[in-house]
Protein backbone atom coordinates (compact mmCIF):
# COMPACT_ATOMS: atom_id res chain seq x y z
CA UNK A 1 0.00 0.00 0.00
CA UNK A 2 1.26 3.48 -0.85
CA UNK A 3 0.65 6.46 1.42
CA UNK A 4 1.78 9.92 0.20
CA UNK A 5 2.19 12.63 2.83
CA UNK A 6 3.92 15.99 3.27
CA UNK A 7 6.33 16.13 6.21
CA UNK A 8 7.86 19.58 6.77
CA UNK A 9 9.79 18.31 9.82
CA UNK A 10 9.69 14.51 10.02
CA UNK A 11 10.98 12.99 13.22
CA UNK A 12 12.95 9.79 13.58
CA UNK A 13 10.41 8.48 16.17
CA UNK A 14 7.68 8.79 13.55
CA UNK A 15 9.77 6.77 11.09
CA UNK A 16 10.51 4.14 13.74
CA UNK A 17 6.81 3.91 14.45
CA UNK A 18 6.17 3.06 10.83
CA UNK A 19 8.14 -0.15 11.32
CA UNK A 20 5.32 -1.40 13.50
CA UNK A 21 2.63 -0.34 11.01
CA UNK A 22 0.96 -2.88 8.68
CA UNK A 23 1.86 -0.98 5.53
CA UNK A 24 4.66 -2.42 3.40
CA UNK A 25 5.59 0.52 1.16
CA UNK A 26 5.40 4.29 1.61
CA UNK A 27 6.14 7.35 -0.48
CA UNK A 28 7.11 10.56 1.32
CA UNK A 29 7.83 14.09 0.22
CA UNK A 30 10.27 15.91 2.47
CA UNK A 31 11.18 19.57 2.58
CA UNK A 32 14.67 20.42 1.27
CA UNK A 33 16.02 21.15 4.75
CA UNK A 34 14.95 17.76 6.08
CA UNK A 35 17.36 15.23 7.56
CA UNK A 36 16.26 11.73 8.41
CA UNK A 37 17.56 10.95 11.88
CA UNK A 38 21.21 10.02 12.48
CA UNK A 39 22.21 12.86 10.18
CA UNK A 40 21.21 11.07 6.96
CA UNK A 41 20.15 13.65 4.36
CA UNK A 42 17.28 13.18 1.96
CA UNK A 43 17.60 12.83 -1.79
CA UNK A 44 18.69 15.74 -3.96
CA UNK A 45 15.96 18.27 -4.90
CA UNK A 46 14.22 17.44 -8.16
CA UNK A 47 12.27 20.60 -8.84
CA UNK A 48 12.32 24.31 -8.18
CA UNK A 49 10.18 23.93 -5.04
CA UNK A 50 13.08 22.25 -3.24
CA UNK A 51 11.09 19.09 -2.46
CA UNK A 52 12.48 15.59 -2.25
CA UNK A 53 10.89 12.30 -3.13
CA UNK A 54 12.12 9.27 -1.22
CA UNK A 55 10.77 5.74 -1.33
CA UNK A 56 11.08 3.65 1.82
CA UNK A 57 10.69 -0.11 1.62
CA UNK A 58 9.81 -1.79 4.91
CA UNK A 59 11.41 -5.20 4.94
CA UNK A 60 11.50 -7.88 7.61
CA UNK A 61 15.17 -7.18 8.33
CA UNK A 62 14.72 -3.45 8.87
CA UNK A 63 14.35 -0.22 6.92
CA UNK A 64 15.72 0.03 3.42
CA UNK A 65 15.71 3.31 1.55
CA UNK A 66 15.34 3.39 -2.18
CA UNK A 67 15.45 6.67 -4.00
CA UNK A 68 12.72 7.18 -6.54
CA UNK A 69 14.43 10.28 -7.86
CA UNK A 70 16.67 9.00 -10.62
CA UNK A 71 19.22 11.09 -12.43
CA UNK A 72 17.76 11.88 -15.81
CA UNK A 73 19.06 13.80 -18.76
CA UNK A 74 16.54 16.54 -18.00
CA UNK A 75 18.20 17.17 -14.63
CA UNK A 76 21.53 17.74 -16.38
CA UNK A 77 20.25 20.08 -19.08
CA UNK A 78 18.02 22.35 -16.98
CA UNK A 79 20.72 24.99 -16.45
CA UNK A 80 21.85 25.24 -20.09
CA UNK A 81 21.13 28.23 -22.26
CA UNK A 82 19.64 27.70 -25.73
CA UNK A 83 23.05 28.32 -27.31
CA UNK A 84 24.75 25.81 -25.01
CA UNK A 85 22.01 23.25 -25.62
CA UNK A 86 22.41 23.58 -29.39
CA UNK A 87 26.18 23.26 -29.03
CA UNK A 88 25.91 20.04 -26.99
CA UNK A 89 23.26 18.61 -29.35
CA UNK A 90 25.45 19.39 -32.37
CA UNK A 91 28.44 17.64 -30.83
CA UNK A 92 26.35 14.65 -29.77
CA UNK A 93 24.63 14.13 -33.13
CA UNK A 94 27.90 14.51 -35.03
CA UNK A 95 29.70 12.21 -32.59
CA UNK A 96 27.30 9.28 -32.89
CA UNK A 97 27.38 9.69 -36.69
CA UNK A 98 31.13 9.15 -36.56
CA UNK A 99 32.22 12.65 -37.58
CA UNK A 100 35.90 13.02 -36.63
CA UNK A 101 35.66 16.80 -36.23
CA UNK A 102 32.88 16.47 -33.65
CA UNK A 103 34.84 13.76 -31.82
CA UNK A 104 37.92 16.01 -31.70
CA UNK A 105 35.86 18.94 -30.41
CA UNK A 106 34.16 16.74 -27.82
CA UNK A 107 37.50 15.49 -26.45
CA UNK A 108 38.76 19.08 -26.33
CA UNK A 109 35.65 19.97 -24.32
CA UNK A 110 36.18 17.22 -21.72
CA UNK A 111 39.88 18.14 -21.46
CA UNK A 112 39.02 21.77 -20.67
CA UNK A 113 39.62 23.00 -17.12
CA UNK A 114 37.11 25.86 -17.50
CA UNK A 115 34.33 25.35 -14.96
CA UNK A 116 31.43 26.00 -17.34
CA UNK A 117 32.92 23.86 -20.09
CA UNK A 118 33.39 21.06 -17.57
CA UNK A 119 29.65 21.23 -16.87
CA UNK A 120 28.85 21.10 -20.59
CA UNK A 121 31.22 18.16 -20.92
CA UNK A 122 29.33 16.24 -18.23
CA UNK A 123 26.02 16.86 -20.03
CA UNK A 124 27.54 15.54 -23.27
CA UNK A 125 29.07 12.54 -21.51
CA UNK A 126 25.74 11.65 -19.92
CA UNK A 127 24.04 11.68 -23.33
CA UNK A 128 26.81 9.55 -24.84
CA UNK A 129 26.69 7.17 -21.87
CA UNK A 130 22.95 6.59 -22.34
CA UNK A 131 23.47 5.99 -26.06
CA UNK A 132 26.39 3.67 -25.29
CA UNK A 133 24.25 1.66 -22.86
CA UNK A 134 21.48 1.28 -25.43
CA UNK A 135 23.98 0.07 -28.02
CA UNK A 136 25.43 -2.48 -25.60
CA UNK A 137 21.95 -3.78 -24.78
CA UNK A 138 21.24 -4.25 -28.48
CA UNK A 139 24.57 -6.13 -28.65
CA UNK A 140 23.26 -8.65 -26.05
CA UNK A 141 25.19 -6.95 -23.27
CA UNK A 142 28.61 -7.46 -24.85
CA UNK A 143 31.10 -4.56 -24.88
CA UNK A 144 31.10 -2.57 -28.10
CA UNK A 145 34.84 -1.95 -28.10
CA UNK A 146 38.06 -3.66 -27.10
CA UNK A 147 40.18 -1.38 -24.89
CA UNK A 148 43.91 -2.05 -24.99
CA UNK A 149 46.57 -0.31 -22.93
CA UNK A 150 49.98 -0.14 -24.56
CA UNK A 151 53.15 0.85 -22.80
CA UNK A 152 56.88 0.40 -22.81
CA UNK A 153 60.12 2.28 -22.23
CA UNK A 154 61.26 5.00 -24.65
CA UNK A 155 62.81 3.42 -27.72
CA UNK A 156 60.71 0.26 -27.56
CA UNK A 157 59.14 1.10 -30.92
CA UNK A 158 55.60 1.87 -29.73
CA UNK A 159 54.75 4.36 -32.47
CA UNK A 160 56.18 2.13 -35.22
CA UNK A 161 54.24 -0.83 -33.88
CA UNK A 162 50.98 1.13 -33.60
CA UNK A 163 51.22 2.28 -37.21
CA UNK A 164 51.75 -1.23 -38.60
CA UNK A 165 49.25 -2.79 -36.21
CA UNK A 166 46.65 -0.07 -36.85
CA UNK A 167 46.90 -0.38 -40.64
CA UNK A 168 46.43 -4.14 -40.35
CA UNK A 169 43.28 -3.66 -38.24
CA UNK A 170 41.70 -1.03 -40.49
CA UNK A 171 42.33 -3.23 -43.53
CA UNK A 172 40.37 -5.96 -41.72
CA UNK A 173 37.37 -3.65 -41.30
CA UNK A 174 37.98 -2.34 -37.79
CA UNK A 175 37.78 1.29 -36.67
CA UNK A 176 40.75 2.19 -34.50
CA UNK A 177 41.23 5.05 -32.07
CA UNK A 178 44.68 5.80 -30.62
CA UNK A 179 44.86 7.95 -27.50
CA UNK A 180 48.55 8.83 -27.18
CA UNK A 181 49.37 10.41 -23.82
CA UNK A 182 52.33 12.77 -24.09
CA UNK A 183 54.33 13.91 -21.04
CA UNK A 184 54.22 17.60 -20.18
CA UNK A 185 57.37 19.45 -19.20
CA UNK A 186 57.65 20.27 -15.49
CA UNK A 187 59.59 23.41 -16.45
CA UNK A 188 57.61 24.95 -19.31
CA UNK A 189 54.37 22.99 -18.96
CA UNK A 190 54.34 22.22 -22.68
CA UNK A 191 54.20 18.96 -24.64
CA UNK A 192 55.59 17.95 -28.00
CA UNK A 193 52.47 15.98 -28.98
CA UNK A 194 54.57 14.48 -31.74
CA UNK A 195 53.28 10.90 -31.72
CA UNK A 196 50.93 11.62 -34.60
CA UNK A 197 53.77 12.82 -36.83
CA UNK A 198 55.43 9.39 -36.55
CA UNK A 199 52.29 7.62 -37.76
CA UNK A 200 52.01 9.27 -41.16
CA UNK A 201 50.17 6.44 -42.91
CA UNK A 202 47.78 5.71 -40.07
CA UNK A 203 46.95 9.39 -39.52
CA UNK A 204 45.67 9.57 -43.12
CA UNK A 205 43.47 6.50 -42.69
CA UNK A 206 39.79 7.50 -42.42
CA UNK A 207 39.07 4.47 -40.20
CA UNK A 208 41.70 5.53 -37.66
CA UNK A 209 41.71 8.44 -35.26
CA UNK A 210 44.86 9.51 -33.41
CA UNK A 211 44.61 11.91 -30.51
CA UNK A 212 47.73 13.05 -28.62
CA UNK A 213 46.93 14.48 -25.18
CA UNK A 214 49.24 16.25 -22.71
CA UNK A 215 49.55 14.90 -19.17
CA UNK A 216 49.58 18.41 -17.64
CA UNK A 217 51.79 17.08 -14.87
CA UNK A 218 49.60 14.10 -13.99
CA UNK A 219 51.77 11.50 -12.26
CA UNK A 220 52.53 8.58 -14.51
CA UNK A 221 51.19 10.16 -17.66
CA UNK A 222 47.53 9.22 -17.77
CA UNK A 223 45.41 12.33 -18.19
CA UNK A 224 42.44 13.14 -15.99
CA UNK A 225 40.11 12.79 -18.94
CA UNK A 226 41.45 9.62 -20.58
CA UNK A 227 38.40 7.65 -19.41
CA UNK A 228 36.04 10.24 -20.87
CA UNK A 229 37.94 10.20 -24.16
CA UNK A 230 37.58 6.40 -24.32
CA UNK A 231 33.81 6.71 -23.85
CA UNK A 232 33.55 9.38 -26.57
CA UNK A 233 35.58 7.28 -29.03
CA UNK A 234 33.33 4.28 -28.41
CA UNK A 235 30.26 6.49 -28.91
CA UNK A 236 31.72 7.55 -32.27
CA UNK A 237 31.81 3.93 -33.43
CA UNK A 238 35.46 2.98 -32.86
CA UNK A 239 35.61 -0.69 -31.87
CA UNK A 240 39.30 -0.85 -30.88
CA UNK A 241 40.76 1.74 -28.50
CA UNK A 242 44.53 1.86 -28.00
CA UNK A 243 45.81 3.91 -25.06
CA UNK A 244 49.53 4.55 -25.42
CA UNK A 245 51.12 5.70 -22.17
CA UNK A 246 54.39 7.37 -21.32
CA UNK A 247 55.98 4.24 -19.91
CA UNK A 248 57.68 5.74 -16.86
CA UNK A 249 56.41 3.26 -14.30
CA UNK A 250 53.31 4.74 -12.64
CA UNK A 251 51.20 5.14 -15.77
CA UNK A 252 50.96 1.38 -16.26
CA UNK A 253 49.07 1.00 -12.99
CA UNK A 254 46.74 3.85 -13.88
CA UNK A 255 46.02 2.62 -17.39
CA UNK A 256 45.36 -0.91 -16.13
CA UNK A 257 42.28 0.50 -14.37
CA UNK A 258 40.73 1.69 -17.61
CA UNK A 259 41.45 -1.03 -20.21
CA UNK A 260 40.45 -4.62 -20.89
CA UNK A 261 43.96 -5.78 -21.76
CA UNK A 262 47.38 -4.38 -20.95
CA UNK A 263 50.20 -4.98 -23.44
CA UNK A 264 53.83 -4.27 -22.59
CA UNK A 265 56.34 -3.65 -25.39
CA UNK A 266 60.00 -4.25 -24.54
CA UNK A 267 63.11 -3.71 -26.67
CA UNK A 268 65.50 -6.68 -26.97
CA UNK A 269 67.82 -5.27 -24.29
CA UNK A 270 65.67 -5.18 -21.19
CA UNK A 271 68.00 -6.87 -18.70
CA UNK A 272 67.79 -10.34 -17.22
CA UNK A 273 64.82 -12.10 -15.62
CA UNK A 274 65.65 -10.62 -12.22
CA UNK A 275 65.22 -7.13 -13.68
CA UNK A 276 61.94 -8.34 -15.12
CA UNK A 277 60.64 -9.30 -11.69
CA UNK A 278 61.92 -6.07 -10.09
CA UNK A 279 60.14 -4.08 -12.75
CA UNK A 280 56.69 -4.13 -11.14
CA UNK A 281 54.89 -3.26 -14.34
CA UNK A 282 55.41 -6.80 -15.60
CA UNK A 283 52.77 -7.88 -13.07
CA UNK A 284 50.17 -5.78 -14.86
CA UNK A 285 50.87 -7.18 -18.33
CA UNK A 286 48.48 -9.60 -20.00
CA UNK A 287 50.79 -9.84 -23.00
CA UNK A 288 54.51 -9.01 -23.29
CA UNK A 289 55.86 -8.34 -26.78
CA UNK A 290 59.60 -8.17 -27.44
CA UNK A 291 59.96 -5.71 -30.32
CA UNK A 292 62.54 -5.27 -33.10
CA UNK A 293 62.94 -9.04 -33.52
CA UNK A 294 64.65 -8.85 -36.89
CA UNK A 295 68.14 -8.81 -38.36
CA UNK A 296 70.96 -8.88 -35.81
CA UNK A 297 68.49 -8.48 -32.93
CA UNK A 298 66.73 -11.83 -33.41
CA UNK A 299 69.13 -13.69 -31.07
CA UNK A 300 68.92 -11.16 -28.17
CA UNK A 301 65.14 -10.98 -28.69
CA UNK A 302 64.86 -14.75 -28.28
CA UNK A 303 66.97 -14.58 -25.13
CA UNK A 304 64.80 -11.83 -23.63
CA UNK A 305 61.66 -13.79 -24.54
CA UNK A 306 62.92 -16.88 -22.72
CA UNK A 307 63.94 -14.87 -19.66
CA UNK A 308 60.59 -13.14 -19.36
CA UNK A 309 58.71 -16.42 -19.80
CA UNK A 310 60.72 -17.65 -16.82
CA UNK A 311 60.06 -14.44 -14.86
CA UNK A 312 56.29 -14.62 -15.41
CA UNK A 313 56.14 -18.07 -13.83
CA UNK A 314 57.16 -16.54 -10.50
CA UNK A 315 54.39 -13.93 -10.46
CA UNK A 316 50.99 -14.29 -8.85
CA UNK A 317 48.16 -15.38 -11.14
CA UNK A 318 45.67 -12.57 -11.78
CA UNK A 319 43.11 -14.38 -13.95
CA UNK A 320 41.51 -17.80 -13.73
CA UNK A 321 41.31 -18.24 -17.51
CA UNK A 322 44.36 -16.45 -18.92
CA UNK A 323 48.09 -16.81 -18.47
CA UNK A 324 50.25 -13.91 -19.67
CA UNK A 325 52.15 -14.69 -22.87
CA UNK A 326 55.54 -13.49 -24.15
CA UNK A 327 55.96 -13.15 -27.91
CA UNK A 328 58.43 -11.67 -30.40
CA UNK A 329 57.34 -9.15 -33.04
CA UNK A 330 58.87 -6.93 -35.68
CA UNK A 331 57.05 -3.87 -37.00
CA UNK A 332 59.61 -3.58 -39.79
CA UNK A 333 59.05 -7.06 -41.27
CA UNK A 334 55.58 -7.63 -39.80
CA UNK A 335 56.65 -10.86 -38.16
CA UNK A 336 54.45 -11.96 -35.27
CA UNK A 337 51.99 -9.04 -35.38
CA UNK A 338 49.11 -11.02 -36.91
CA UNK A 339 49.70 -13.79 -34.35
CA UNK A 340 49.76 -11.14 -31.65
CA UNK A 341 46.29 -9.95 -32.69
CA UNK A 342 45.05 -13.56 -32.58
CA UNK A 343 46.26 -13.87 -28.98
CA UNK A 344 44.57 -10.59 -28.09
CA UNK A 345 41.28 -11.88 -29.52
CA UNK A 346 41.70 -15.12 -27.58
CA UNK A 347 42.14 -13.07 -24.41
CA UNK A 348 38.99 -11.06 -25.11
CA UNK A 349 36.88 -14.16 -25.87
CA UNK A 350 38.07 -16.06 -22.79
CA UNK A 351 37.53 -13.10 -20.47
CA UNK A 352 34.08 -12.44 -21.91
CA UNK A 353 33.01 -16.08 -21.65
CA UNK A 354 34.16 -16.34 -18.03
CA UNK A 355 32.51 -13.06 -17.00
CA UNK A 356 35.84 -11.64 -15.79
CA UNK A 357 35.78 -8.84 -18.36
CA UNK A 358 32.35 -7.62 -17.25
CA UNK A 359 33.41 -7.72 -13.60
CA UNK A 360 36.63 -5.90 -14.45
CA UNK A 361 34.81 -3.08 -16.22
CA UNK A 362 32.40 -2.64 -13.33
CA UNK A 363 35.29 -2.39 -10.90
CA UNK A 364 36.98 0.14 -13.17
CA UNK A 365 33.88 2.35 -13.06
CA UNK A 366 34.15 2.50 -9.27
CA UNK A 367 37.88 3.27 -9.43
CA UNK A 368 37.17 6.01 -11.98
CA UNK A 369 34.55 7.55 -9.68
CA UNK A 370 36.92 7.63 -6.70
CA UNK A 371 39.74 9.08 -8.79
CA UNK A 372 37.47 11.96 -9.81
CA UNK A 373 36.37 12.43 -6.19
CA UNK A 374 39.99 12.60 -5.02
CA UNK A 375 40.81 15.17 -7.66
CA UNK A 376 37.75 17.29 -6.83
CA UNK A 377 38.37 17.12 -3.08
CA UNK A 378 41.99 18.20 -3.56
CA UNK A 379 40.89 21.12 -5.74
CA UNK A 380 38.26 22.09 -3.16
CA UNK A 381 40.91 21.90 -0.44
CA UNK A 382 43.34 24.14 -2.33
CA UNK A 383 40.68 26.77 -3.11
CA UNK A 384 39.18 26.84 0.38
CA UNK A 385 39.52 30.47 1.64
CA UNK A 386 41.11 29.58 5.00
CA UNK A 387 43.53 27.09 3.46
CA UNK A 388 44.45 29.39 0.59
CA UNK A 389 45.50 32.10 3.06
CA UNK A 390 47.69 29.70 5.06
CA UNK A 391 49.42 27.90 2.16
CA UNK A 392 52.07 30.55 1.28
CA UNK A 393 53.10 31.02 4.92
CA UNK A 394 53.35 27.31 5.69
CA UNK A 395 55.14 26.57 2.42
CA UNK A 396 57.75 29.19 3.32
CA UNK A 397 58.24 27.63 6.78
CA UNK A 398 58.69 24.19 5.20
CA UNK A 399 61.24 25.60 2.72
CA UNK A 400 63.28 27.21 5.50
CA UNK A 401 63.14 24.08 7.65
CA UNK A 402 61.22 25.79 10.46
CA UNK A 403 58.34 23.35 10.09
CA UNK A 404 58.19 19.71 9.02
CA UNK A 405 56.04 18.86 5.97
CA UNK A 406 53.88 16.55 8.08
CA UNK A 407 53.12 19.22 10.68
CA UNK A 408 52.39 21.79 7.97
CA UNK A 409 49.95 19.36 6.35
CA UNK A 410 48.23 18.82 9.72
CA UNK A 411 47.84 22.60 10.18
CA UNK A 412 46.27 22.96 6.72
CA UNK A 413 43.89 20.04 7.30
CA UNK A 414 42.79 21.54 10.65
CA UNK A 415 42.23 24.90 8.94
CA UNK A 416 40.15 23.16 6.29
CA UNK A 417 38.02 21.31 8.86
CA UNK A 418 37.43 24.37 11.04
CA UNK A 419 36.72 26.74 8.13
CA UNK A 420 33.24 28.02 7.39
CA UNK A 421 31.45 26.43 4.46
Amino acid sequence: MNMPMLLPHPHQHFLKGLLRAPFRCYHFIFHSSTHLGSGIPCAQPFNSLGLHCTKWMLLSNGLKRKLCVQTTLKDHTEGLSDKEQRFVDKLYSGLIQGQRACLAEAITLVESTHSRKKELAQVLLQKVLLYHREQEQSNRGKPLAFRVGLSGPPGAGKSTFIEYFGKMLTERGHKLSVLAVDPSSCTSGGSLLGDKTRMTELSRDMNAYIRPSPTRGTLGGVTRTTNEAILLCEGAGYDIILIETVGVGQSEFAVADMVDMFVLLLPPAGGDELQGIKRGIIEMADLVAVTKSDGDLIVPARRIQAEYVSALKLLRKRSQVWKPKVIRISARSGEGISEMWDKMKDFQNLMLASGELTAKRRKQQKVWMWNLIQESVLEHFRTHPTVREQIPLLEQKVLTGALSPGLAADFLLKAFKSGDY
